[in-house]
């Protein structure tokens, strides 16, 4: 008898051991698939605008202040910039690119806050003072126009061609020709 307690003693010890090392590796396991999500979630697509020496495509939108704007308008220097409520890396890029725009007249400069949702007045609050804010909807005209792959999407323009692109204010270019 005190065999078979020894043995169910002993049994009862592995079972709980093998519970602990299981909850162990699931929690593991968690964590590596949390990383792995976020990693993924940041994979920033190569061209998030179109490339460099694009024309942009024909648009016509309102702004917020309610001015129509359309592509004709995008003539000599100018800067465009796509964010999203739902980004996160557009919540840093958004005071950099007011800071950026600063160099531009503002007439020369979009900001599109792009949302299916009303949740996009943090961003016009931060942009109004250096741009003209659009609000759109996703694959809204300018977003088609532009071709927009990722956000924060940012492009430099020269008479409607664009000369530069990306995905931070640190990848467009120091100086601006125009306004230099």
């Amino acid at each position: 008898m005190a065999t078979l307690t020894a043995a169910v003693i002993i049994l009862a010890v592995l079972t709980l051991l093998n519970l602990f090392l299981l909850f162990g590796v699931l929690r593991r396991l968690r964590e590596q698939t949390a990383q792995q999500s976020q990693d993924n979630a940041f994979t920033l697509p190569e061209n998030p605008v179109l490339q460099p020496g694009s024309r942009v495509g024909a648009f016509t939108t309102t702004t917020l202040d309610g001015d129509i704007v359309d592509s004709a308008e995008l003539t000599g220097d100018a800067l465009v910039g796509f964010f999203s409520p739902t980004c996160k890396p557009c919540r840093a890029a958004v005071p950099r690119f007011a800071d950026y725009a600063a160099r531009f007249p503002r007439e020369k400069v979009l900001a599109v806050v792009v949302t299916d949702a009303q949740d996009f007045s943090e961003y016009a609050d931060q942009l109004a003072g250096t741009a003209r804010v659009v609000v759109e909807p996703h694959s809204g005209p300018l977003s088609e126009a532009f071709a927009v792959a990722g956000f924060p999407g940012l492009c430099v323009l020269s008479d409607g061609v664009v000369t530069a692109n990306g995905m931070r204010v640190e990848e467009l270019p120091d100086r601006v020709p125009a306004h230099a």
